[in-house]
């Protein structure tokens, strides 16, 4: 007899797959990874679901989600939060970047330099981030998705209609 957690996670499962077809394997890993507290890595390529799985999960468990697109040109604080000077308060106020949401869509983090890949990485194993000294924890639950294009991929790839994966 299914407990009542498997019924849960069942029940989670199929709301899930009604916003993404034919990735049950990633929509199961996925919220296996949330109750794991853990962080998920998805390699495919673009136009197949990743980000709607993603938006998917954020909706069905009312949770809050940002995304944090990688490029060369991505550094930490943009993906932290940076501290900004208030000429009214004559002090400097820290704003929160997209990481300090419960689920975190870094697409392409294969893209990313080094030094945000660190402070990435410090998110995910620390649940907390350091930012101008002040070690600041992070919101639970807490789930990374990151996503990268596979290295074998060299030629462009055909744009898909990607409103066919949402219902």
């Amino acid at each position: 007899m299914p407990t009542a957690t498997s019924q849960v996670v069942s029940q989670l499962q199929r709301s899930i797959a009604r916003a993404i077809y034919g990735k049950e394997d990633a929509i199961q890993l996925a919220l296996i990874t949330l109750l794991a507290r853990g962080h998920l890595l998805i390699e495919d390529v673009p136009g197949v679901g990743k980000t709607t799985l993603a938006q998917a999960l954020r909706k069905i468990l009312s949770l809050q989600l940002s995304s944090a697109s990688s490029s060369r040109r991505t550094c930490s604080q943009r993906c932290l939060g940076v501290s900004v000077y208030n000429p009214e308060s004559r002090d400097f106020e820290f704003r929160s970047g997209p990481i300090f949401a419960n689920v975190v869509l870094a697409d392409e983090i294969n893209r990313t330099t080094p030094r945000t890949q660190s402070a990435l990485l410090e998110a995910m194993n620390e649940a907390q981030v350091t930012v101008d000294g002040k070690t600041l924890p992070l919101p639970q639950p807490f789930l990374v998705i990151a996503t990268q294009i596979p290295w074998s991929i060299t030629a462009p790839i055909p744009c898909r209609n990607r409103s066919s994966t949402v219902s």
